[in-house]
């Protein structure tokens, strides 16, 4: 009897994260008893704050057990609203705020509400993985736009220009950017800001998760720029609550009832106990993100000196989230053979460049979110490894 292959040419199409496949090659060795340095994943080290547990477990106890409002609970939104205004000087309100099971289904949201069929949004090339295969999955098309080393990998504006056409929805943001660790100066935010003034212009997309974790300048949010924009955020990476799944999205009133219908239909609402947490992490939890901030700044530097010393190519240091984009084309032009290559035999977990877009390809990404103990045998790891010329072997 035939087998007749009924999966949906998107999900077929869709491409794999691939630093997840890193990862998961890295657990089948250490369950085989191989030590591995894991600085290939994007997910704080450190555990989630006191008062944020202790809000959690209060909750539950509590019993905050049910759905919430679907846009989230008031009190959580009008604390968001209260973080934006006291960190960036913007003013929004309680009903611009949808609260979400983490970033990535206010991503879905958006997309979802934005998009036609064919319809394009711009995107940077290196890129955070997932950003394509969430456009392509309800219907858009990523329009890549190569951004170099030498230029901190930030948007040339003249190069969004070029590329504007009847079609483009949306330009996408994210700064400090995974997985470059760099930011977006208030200049540069600027202009792209003033792509958009016009009725039928493209609005921005500000993916702000990394907003907080930035050790030299300052995160501009695009709202200091431009209101017809949406911004990304939530609780994951400066308060490392990743497990705990805790997201949000800030957008114009005119998209907020189809984004509500679209969190109704496919997710109710976020998880009600968590969202208590995140009011805690908001109001309770700054000593915290402070001491958490100096670890990683501690962390940053070390790595970036190493990775130099080791001759990877470096050329604007980077100042936010907690990673470092390499240029490793001296070694091999295949990144994806090259991280492999490094954990086999190096015991050291990094993810390709291949993994962010075709212009991160010979580039590899190391976080700096392990402990600077592990940072520093890793480091050891990888001179041998090169010493070694193990690379193919």
């Amino acid at each position: 009897m035939e087998i007749i292959n009924n999966i949906s040419r998107r999900t077929e199409e869709m491409t794999s994260f691939i630093v997840m496949d890193v990862l998961e090659r890295a657990n089948e060795m250490e369950h085989a008893g191989v030590d591995i340095i894991h600085l290939e994943v994007g997910e704080p080290d450190f555990d989630t704050p006191a008062c944020v547990r202790e809000a959690a477990c209060r909750a539950l106890e509590e019993g905050h057990t049910h759905y919430t409002h679907s846009l989230g609970l008031l009190e959580l939104r009008q604390a968001i609203c209260e973080y934006y205004r006291s960190t960036y000087s913007v003013s929004i309100e309680p009903d611009q705020v949808i609260v979400t099971s983490g970033s990535s289904p206010a991503i879905f949201l958006v997309f979802s509400a934005l998009l036609e069929e064919n319809d394009e949004v711009i995107i940077s090339d290196p890129h955070y993985a997932c950003y394509p295969n969430f456009i392509k999955f309800v219907g858009g098309r990523p329009i890549t736009i190569p951004v170099y080393e030498e230029d901190a990998f930030q948007y040339r504006p003249e190069s969004i220009r070029k590329k504007l056409t009847a079609r483009t929805r949306a330009i996408f943001i994210n700064s400090p950017s995974n997985p470059t660790g760099n930011l977006l100066s208030a200049d540069r935010m600027q202009q792209i800001a003033g792509l958009t003034k016009c009725e039928r212009c493209p609005y921005i997309v500000s993916d702000e998760i990394y907003h907080g974790l930035v050790y030299e300048g300052k995160a501009h949010s695009i709202l200091e720029f431009t209101d017809h924009a949406f911004v990304l955020n939530g609780f994951s990476k400066l308060f490392a609550m990743t497990g705990l799944r805790l997201g949000y999205v800030i957008a114009p009133r005119v998209f907020v009832r189809p984004m509500q219908k679209l969190q109704q239909n496919f997710f109710i609402s976020a998880n009600a106990m968590v969202q208590h947490a995140g009011i805690a992490a908001l109001k309770s939890a700054g000593a915290d993100v402070t001491r958490m901030k100096k670890i990683y700044d501690q962390r940053r530097r070390f790595m970036i000196d190493r990775l130099k010393e080791l001759g990877f190519g470096i050329t604007v240091a980077p100042t936010g989230a907690f990673y470092i984009f390499v240029n490793a084309r001296h070694l091999s032009e295949d990144s994806y053979k090259l991280a492999f290559d490094i954990l086999e035999n190096a015991h050291v977990g990094v993810a390709p460049g291949i993994d962010f877009g075709q212009n991160g390809e010979g580039y590899l990404r190391f976080s700096y979110a392990n402990s600077l103990e592990n940072i520093k045998k890793g480091m050891q790891r990888l001179e041998n490894y090169l010493i070694a010329g193990k690379l193919g072997g």
